[in-house]
């Protein structure tokens, strides 16, 4: 019998798993909501044993619906990164995972700017200091939670503890660990002297292996539970972005990969890191791919997740197709009016976690379809910026431009992004690519592949184009340069001033 893989995605709003053959193909596939929790405004997080029920329960469905899942010969799990949980010596979880977009830590990541410095950081890490890494958290329930603290073990990156939780084994990739503020990526060893300066355990995060590594087998009672069979073989994962770029065979710097989902992933693969730290302060961050080699990673904290927004504040009657039907009819700059999609926070090439979205050039002419072309354009619009600054680096002009995520299938977002973009997008048609990642790894674990580049090319996949039109791409090319450029600056002294207020004040 033809052995299965099995990959699991661990996302900001869904937990899934899916089976795939050798080839790719997804032969089924499980889902369920991620349960998130909002305590207070700007905090979020996830309780670890609803994530890991959530991840049984997924597992054992999509196991369910295969014949002989005794076929399925090695597992990885892929997941959000920033996101982290600390665990005792027994590995209990301590506290829940902090969200990566949570933003109670913008004191801590103000403490590390003075203590060690931005220019540091980046040249060491490849990242600038925002509040969502996980340094920053760590930090954080320090300060609030010394006992905890105190208390802690290894700090797991989501990725790690469903990897912990299938296997019994304690163990990072360099993806995720590139999101931590602490991974040293000329060495690709933790930074010693950043945990020193804030006198943070020196062995407080996991031991690094490379992505496709075999951690060990299915423990039985894990087996007992989902029908993995014990002879499955646990390997590490990595970061979602990241195992999406794999399974797309987005491994070198003649393809841009743009991740669509509730946050949008720009990435560009490089072969050395060659950190630049002006674009480290602007947000660009550089990072390990699985497959080897490194990136440079731009993009959107809120993407798919301005839609979501958008639908349930003002067309909760209608759904998201309906909506593109009125945004259809609204002819190219949705009549004056514009969205800034910095609803959690600034992403590149801004560094500014007090910024916050916002419309503009509203008039009573302004009805729901322009205000939801609005949000599309404002996306696409926001990515463009994004990719402005990196061609400027490493002269994208001639490099393709390919799209995955849940947001391909919204049709008039892609249509648009062609023309801002001012190039074809190309559709690679994998099936839950994250997902397909994550099982790629666990097939190098499992000794199906030979390396995550070798099992990337055993993929089967077709490509679909979605062309610009000239006249459109001229249109949006004088709408980015003379409007949208100017309104992330026009709008941060008001940003700060409301973000100080609601903060400060209290009633």
């Amino acid at each position: 019998m033809q052995p299965l893989l099995l990959g699991i995605d661990v996302g900001t709003t869904h937990i899934k798993a899916a089976v795939f053959d050798c080839t790719g193909h997804m032969v089924s596939l499980a889902r369920v909501r991620t349960p998130t929790h909002y305590p207070q405004p700007g905090w979020a997080h996830y309780e670890p044993d609803e994530i890991w029920q959530g991840v049984l329960e997924v597992v054992r469905s999509a196991l369910s619906q295969i014949d002989h899942p005794q076929r399925v010969v090695g597992v990885a799990c892929a997941s959000m990164g920033e996101a982290g949980v600390p665990v005792d010596e027994q590995g209990h979880p301590l506290y829940p995972f902090i969200a990566w977009f949570d933003q109670r830590s913008q004191p801590q990541a103000a403490m590390i700017a003075t203590a060690i410095g931005p220019d540091v950081i980046a040249e060491s890490t490849g990242l600038n200091i925002n509040p969502i890494f996980s340094l920053c958290k760590i930090l954080w329930i320090r300060e609030n939670h010394p006992d905890i603290y105190k208390r802690t073990f290894k700090w797991l990156n989501v990725s790690d503890y469903i990897s912990y939780k299938l296997s019994g084994i304690y163990a990072t990739d360099y993806s995720l660990a590139s999101r931590t503020l602490s991974l040293n990526l000329n060495s690709l060893q933790w930074d010693l002297d950043i945990l020193k300066s804030i006198n943070i355990k020196n062995n407080i995060f996991a031991n690094l292996l490379c992505s496709g590594t075999k951690l060990g087998f299915v423990l039985p009672e894990v087996a007992s539970i989902t029908g993995l069979p014990t002879s499955a073989i646990v390997s590490v994962g990595g970061h979602d972005h990241v195992c999406a770029a794999l399974a797309l065979g987005i491994t070198t710097q003649s393809t841009i990969l743009d991740s669509m989902g509730s946050a949008e992933a720009l990435f560009l693969p490089i072969e050395q890191a060659r950190i630049d730290p002006e674009l480290c302060c602007r947000g660009y961050t550089y990072g390990a791919h699985v497959a080897g080699g490194y990136y440079v990673l731009a993009g959107l904290f809120a993407s798919g997740i301005a839609v979501e927004w958008f639908q349930q504040f003002a067309a909760r009657d209608i759904s998201v197709e309906a909506l593109i039907e009125e945004a259809t009819l609204v002819p190219a700059g949705s009549l004056g009016a514009m969205f800034v999609p910095h609803l959690r926070t600034a992403n590149t090439p801004h560094n500014d976690p007090t910024a916050m979205g916002a419309f503009v050039g509203l008039t009573t002419d302004t009805q729901r379809g322009a205000l939801f072309r609005a949000v599309l354009e404002g996306l696409a619009m926001e990515t463009h910026y994004a990719l402005d600054v990196l061609n400027q680096k490493y002269n994208l002009s001639n490099s393709r431009l390919l799209v995955t995520g849940g947001s391909i299938k919204n049709k008039l977002l892609l249509h648009i992004k062609s023309n801002v973009f001012g190039k074809p997008i190309i559709i690679k048609s994998v099936e839950e690519a994250t997902a397909l990642g994550a099982a790629l790894l666990g097939g190098v674990g499992a000794g199906v592949y030979a390396s995550p580049q070798a099992a990337a090319d055993a993929i089967q996949v077709k490509e679909e184009v979605v062309a610009n039109e000239q006249n459109l791409t001229n249109f949006y090319a004088l709408l980015y340069q003379n409007l949208y450029k100017y309104l992330y600056e026009f709008l941060k002294p008001i940003n700060q001033k409301i973000n100080s207020f609601k903060y400060s004040v209290k009633y």
